[in-house]
């Protein structure tokens, strides 16, 4: 094997390969990600340009243009349908991840979870008291302390596509795991401290749902889309209605999502859940995510609005909170992983990766627009707050290009020996038994390292 198996005293290596099936899923993953994180920085840019051209109004008029069933209390306007709405479909991913990197991935060893995680929690709490700190000192709204703490995986994969580095799957498996910690955290604060007065009979109504779609899938496992999407538009127009953020229905349903192989004595089986990830995932990250962005990211970026925005403690607060804190955050926690447990970092990387990470994590497109639409009532501070969202996040992509670009050459080295295929069989060689024959990289490779 890659990697020597695991004991209660031998280190945890900090950016350690993955088994092969984490890589077959990452890899399948970060493709389609890659390619919605291509298309949403297209969406963002076209948001942008419309909004600060003569045909902004359209924009606006646009955006505000409401439609939907008045009886059901869904008459909504197309920027609330990109952000209540399909941005569901993204969060519905997001909690098929969470439960199965829970369940059957690497978050169910405390090991291999311990350095993500503290990295991720450290990377949600510095921002934050970052954004909290400028704004006790600059008399701005405590409100928004949420912005800043949620990475962009889809948003960090497109810059990577961008600049074109090859990231080791070791790196690439950390940063999703820390955007999926970040996920969940954020789905947490959504929940408890920007939820509005709730509606108890939709609520009730709502966990009824899930219930009943827990039901079907896990007691009776009944199949078939034409079930289970009706049922779904009925629990998602229910939560919308109680109060809680409508988002946090998908986040529900995918957590209920079946995620243990189906074949338990083949652990390179297929769950439920990841056959409907792999369904999904397109359409999340090539529509949903796109979507929203380009009825969330057109703000008006003339000279006058820019330095408006490096003025005000909530705009401030968050671009310090996406650029500073986010990379102390990542950066401290790792250091502060290694440094009291027995994890190390893979000799073939230094802190220099850890500090391109760090800083890639600072992009925080998507949850952080979303949590400023809810953090804020004024349009004046919506706007100043989301300008701060692109700039931090387009700061901390132009640093982490730098400092990633630099290693390059190490990452693609990494890369090849992670996907070298000499016998052409279509499994990496590095999965596969040492043969000198077939193989003479490879078992060079291992000989030399010892039969790692």
């Amino acid at each position: 094997t890659t990697n020597p198996p695991e004991t209660s005293s031998s280190p945890t290596a900090l950016f350690q390969r993955p088994s092969a099936k984490e890589r077959r899923l990452l890899t399948d993953a970060l493709r389609t990600e890659t390619v919605g994180g291509m298309v949403l920085l297209f969406a963002a840019v076209a948001a942008l340009v419309w909004a600060n051209t003569p045909l902004s109004h359209a924009y606006e008029t646009l955006r505000e243009t409401h439609f939907g069933i008045s009886a059901l209390g869904l008459d909504l306007s197309v920027e609330h349908w990109a952000s209540d709405g399909v941005l569901t479909i993204f969060f519905f991913v997001a909690g098929i991840e969470l439960k199965r990197e829970l369940t059957v991935g690497e978050l169910r060893r405390p090991s291999a979870a311990a350095l993500p995680v503290v990295a991720a929690l450290c990377g949600m709490a510095v921002p934050a008291l970052t954004y909290l700190v400028v704004n006790l000192a600059g008399g701005g709204k405590l409100h928004g302390w949420a912005i800043p703490m949620a990475t962009d995986i889809a948003f960090a994969l497109g810059v990577l596509a961008v600049i074109g580095t090859n990231l080791p799957s070791g790196i690439r498996a950390f940063l999703l795991t820390l955007a999926i910690v970040d996920d969940l955290g954020a789905i947490l604060v959504i929940a408890v401290f920007y939820t509005s007065d709730l509606n108890w009979w939709a609520f009730a109504g709502a966990v009824a749902g899930l219930i009943v779609f827990r039901v079907l899938h896990i007691n009776l496992r009944v199949r078939g889309w034409y079930v289970y999407v009706p049922l779904a538009l009925a629990i998602w127009a229910l939560t919308y209605n109680s109060g809680v953020h409508a988002t946090i229905a998908g986040v529900a349903m995918g957590f209920l999502l079946r995620v243990t192989p189906d074949d338990e004595e083949d652990p390179d089986s297929t769950s439920t859940g990841e056959r409907v990830e792999h369904l999904v995932r397109p359409l999340s990250a090539g529509f949903a995510v796109p979507v929203f962005a380009l009825f969330s990211a057109g703000v008006a970026v003339s000279g006058s609005a820019l330095s408006e925005t490096f003025r005000q403690p909530e705009a401030l607060g968050v671009m310090l909170g996406l650029v500073a804190g986010k990379f102390f955050g990542v950066f401290g926690g790792t250091w502060l992983a290694a440094r009291f447990t027995r994890a190390r970092l893979n000799p073939e990387l230094s802190w220099s990766d850890v500090a391109g990470v760090a800083m890639l994590a600072g992009i925080g497109f998507t949850v952080s627009l979303l949590v400023t639409e809810l953090a804020f009532d004024g349009p004046t501070v919506t706007e100043h707050a989301k300008a701060a969202v692109l700039i931090g996040s387009l700061l901390s992509a132009l640093v982490a290009c730098v400092l990633l670009k630099v290693r390059d050459a190490q990452y693609r080295a990494m890369w090849e020996e992670e996907t070298r295929d000499e016998d052409g069989d279509g499994i990496p060689d590095i999965d596969q038994a040492p043969d000198a024959e077939r193989r003479p990289t490879e078992a060079a490779r291992r000989a030399t390292d010892g039969g790692s």
